[in-house]
């Protein structure tokens, strides 16, 4: 078995990288070439976090795997990790467990992707905005695909506790200084959206954290944060205003995330209204963009495919590489 940290991984793949095995995986999902499950869910006592268990298997790759994430928000007030995992990834010619990977970097990473698949395919040649709302353990990644999706000049960066927005800021601005786009620190999340042509939105809010109404014409907003019931961080009015609603899956957004459901439930949107899932685009199935001045949403909740061929796609390289620890 291979064993594979964040700097191995980090060795033989970078984010563009991602954004094609998560493009690949959105194909893959969308031709019925994978079995992948609902994600079972556990919730710890007095509402500390959740157990997520992502299973996936493809044929196409000869690999299954599964992806054991935990999310605990309120580990970020002693200083620990809000997102520990592990991906076990196994052969499927004899069931043998092939490698272990640093699930919670894998997370991140491939939730960055996500993002970073919808602006490649779904943005206008000439954003030059961005914005980020959140500054949790998902955002670097979210900034970096982001980056490296779209040629930026400037990207918004917001989150409730200011102090730690100019923080975050000027960590990735050194860490991102070779990129050329200039990296603000915003204090009010409608000013930050007002004028951005691509904006994530990677959240654990319970009420949505921006105005639809701030959104201009031609963005694309990538909604992240929201994968339970609870959790809505989406004005539910941009779906109305919305001309394409992408999804990663639309069955498993809606049976999770209140981003959708409350508009579907309040009648805002009926699923006549739902584009359908960024693979099936990417198949040429359905259809992009028509105009400039379209506003298209990606909904996410994260699918266990996109675990599995990210691990399939850095294990081999790693493996070619003689990257990673062997444990026998």
């Amino acid at each position: 078995m291979l064993l594979l940290n964040e700097k191995d991984i980090r060795t033989v793949f970078d984010m563009n990288d991602a954004i094609d095995s998560n493009i690949y995986a959105y194909k893959i999902f969308s031709s019925g070439n994978a079995v992948v499950p609902l994600r079972q869910v556990l919730a710890a006592d007095e509402g500390r976090g959740n157990f997520a268990f992502m299973p996936a298997y493809s044929s196409k790759l000869g690999a299954a795997g599964i992806k054991i994430v935990n999310i605990f928000p309120g580990n970020r007030e002693r200083g620990e990790a809000t997102t520990i995992g592990q991906v076990l990834l196994m052969d499927d010619k004899n069931g043998e467990i092939i490698a272990l990977m640093d699930g919670s970097f894998i997370t991140k990473f491939r939730t960055g992707a996500a993002s970073g698949a919808a602006f490649r395919l779904f943005a206008r040649k000439d954003a030059k905005v961005g914005c980020l709302i959140g500054t949790g353990g998902q955002a670097d990644c979210q900034l970096e695909a982001m980056l490296a999706a779209c040629d930026l000049d400037e990207v918004r960066i917001v989150a409730r506790d200011f102090d730690k927005t100019e923080k975050f800021v000027a960590e990735m601005s050194e860490r991102f200084k070779d990129n050329g786009a200039k990296l603000v620190a915003y204090n009010d999340a409608n000013e930050a959206v007002d004028g951005a042509d691509v904006i994530v939105v990677v959240t654990v809010a319970t009420k949505p954290v921006f105005d639809a109404k701030r959104v201009k014409k031609g963005a694309v907003v990538s909604g992240v944060g929201s994968y339970t019931a609870e959790m809505n961080e989406i004005d539910p009015e941009l779906f109305k205003m919305a001309d394409r609603i992408y999804f990663d899956s639309k069955d498993a957004c809606i049976a999770e995330s209140a981003d959708i459901q409350i508009p579907l439930r309040e009648g805002i949107v009926t699923e006549a209204d739902l584009t359908g899932d960024i693979g099936e685009f990417a198949l040429g199935e359905i259809a992009g963009r028509e105009s400039d001045d379209e506003i298209i949403i990606f909904k996410n909740v994260g699918l266990g495919i996109l675990d599995l061929v990210i691990a399939k796609l850095i294990y081999d390289k790693a493996k070619d590489s003689k990257v990673g620890v062997h444990w026998n």
